[in-house]
């Protein structure tokens, strides 16, 4: 498990190449932000977000995000989860090809895993260090609005 959510941060900025069905996917300016992330593999055991100072300047400050739920751990209740620009249906590891743009989200009060979107307002935060310990971003303090 920890090696699939390795993976989904590892390209958690990448836009997705897939033959995703587009009226899907979740677009919005802070969205295009979040894409413009970059990484930068260091050697095998580390991997760095190169942050845009457009995203920087946004770092620590509130922030809000319409997407879907990718759960991390099962369960109906989540506080803890991805949240993608593309359903959990369009996952790579559901089948499809590609990964699409997604962050971690960390809420203080339990949400239900729903398959429509869901709006989420927390503070963003960015991940100086390794990003295959840690997510390069996340919302935090978040609730669903």
């Amino acid at each position: 498990m920890k090696h699939i959510i390795i993976a989904l941060f590892l390209f958690a900025g990448f836009s997705a190449k897939a033959q995703h069905d587009g009226s899907d996917q979740i677009k919005s300016a802070n969205w295009s932000v979040i894409g413009k992330v970059e990484f930068q593999l260091k050697d095998d055991n580390s991997m760095l977000a190169i942050f845009t100072p457009e995203i920087k300047k946004l770092a620590n400050k509130p922030f809000e995000l319409e997407g879907y739920i990718v759960p991390i751990k099962s369960g109906m209740k989540q506080t803890k989860f991805m949240l993608s620009t593309l359903p959990i249906n369009q996952c790579y590891f559901c089948g499809q090809n590609g990964i699409p743009a997604m962050i971690l989200v960390e809420l203080a009060a339990p949400i239900k895993f729903s398959y429509n979107p869901v709006t989420i307002k927390g503070i963003l935060k960015l991940n100086t260090g390794n990003t295959l310990d840690n997510p390069a971003i996340a919302l935090t303090e978040g609730k669903s609005i």
